[in-house]
């Protein structure tokens, strides 16, 4: 496996490469690799001939009083992993490279990015469809792999793939999870003990939504208040959100039909995890 730092040199690699017929898998990261970006990146390895891990924390999505500065960084102990899962490259660029200069340009995603993580993260995915857009034209994949824990940012990251004619395909893998239910997330690293222990309630919210809808109930809110009273019998959670939208576009239901997406935001404490599930009624 190659680490390679420069946009250029890794853009040159990829058109060489793609001369060649070879078909290129991107796993796009922000870092400290769990098994959720493991397991895309051996999707990829499966399905490509070639695989392109990139590893940057992207200032553009973090807001002024988010956690930039602190989120955990380990480049060696990410290659290690990405190596041992099968990559060929890891890009691991400098913010200088990203954004040289006076950086004008933003790609932004409108309505579905002000919504849901978007309204109490504003300008959150703007960051994020712009360094993803960054990250297409330098990597240029055949195949890009995100994870289902990120449910908004998929479905905002196929729209604009959609609406900007991107030649690339996006696939959304399933949420990679610890054995007691607990998204895997690098913000995880973050929780003391008994935070972690307290965290397990964002997941057992979503299976009583679940069992709920299964037993007959179709009306969001009373679902969206339920999962409520479970989550604020512990004490150090705070919910930011709770949502149950359509899940290919994100817009509101009346009544719980088709393809839904569940998704809410919890603070633990100081931190903030998201997670959601999405079933078919």
């Amino acid at each position: 496996m190659k680490l390679i730092r420069n946009p250029k040199q890794i853009q040159r690699c990829s058109l060489n490469l793609r001369s060649k017929g070879k078909r290129i898998g991107f796993v796009p990261t922000m870092g400290y690799l769990h098994e959720g970006h493991l397991s895309l990146i051996r999707r990829s390895v499966k399905e490509c001939d070639l695989t392109v891990v990139s590893i940057y924390v992207n200032p553009l999505q973090f807001g002024p009083r988010e956690d930039f500065k602190r989120y955990p960084r380990n480049l060696k102990r990410d290659m290690m992993l990405a190596a041992a899962a099968g990559a060929d490259y890891v890009f691991a660029p400098r913010d200088i490279d990203m954004y040289p200069g006076e950086f004008l340009t933003a790609v932004c995603v409108d309505k579905i990015g002000k919504i849901l993580c978007g309204s109490s993260r504003p300008g959150h995915f703007t960051g994020v469809t712009t360094v993803v857009t960054k990250l297409f034209n330098i990597v240029l994949p055949d195949i890009a792999y995100f994870g289902q824990k990120d449910a908004q940012q998929a479905v905002i990251i196929r729209k604009m793939v959609k609406d900007l004619n991107m030649p690339v395909t996006i696939k959304v893998l399933p949420t990679a999870r610890e054995p007691d239910g607990l998204a895997l997330s690098s913000r995880n690293a973050y929780l003391n003990p008994s935070q972690r222990q307290d965290a397990l309630v964002i997941y057992k919210s979503l299976r009583k939504a679940r069992q709920l809808i299964r037993q007959g109930e179709r009306n969001p809110h009373t679902i969206v208040i339920s999962i409520k009273r479970l989550i604020q019998r512990v004490d150090s959670a705070r919910i930011d959100y709770i949502n149950i939208v359509d899940a290919a576009d994100l817009s509101r239901i009346e009544k719980i039909k088709g393809n839904i997406l569940i998704a809410l935001a919890v603070f633990i404490g100081k931190f903030r995890l998201i997670d959601n599930i999405v079933l078919r009624v």
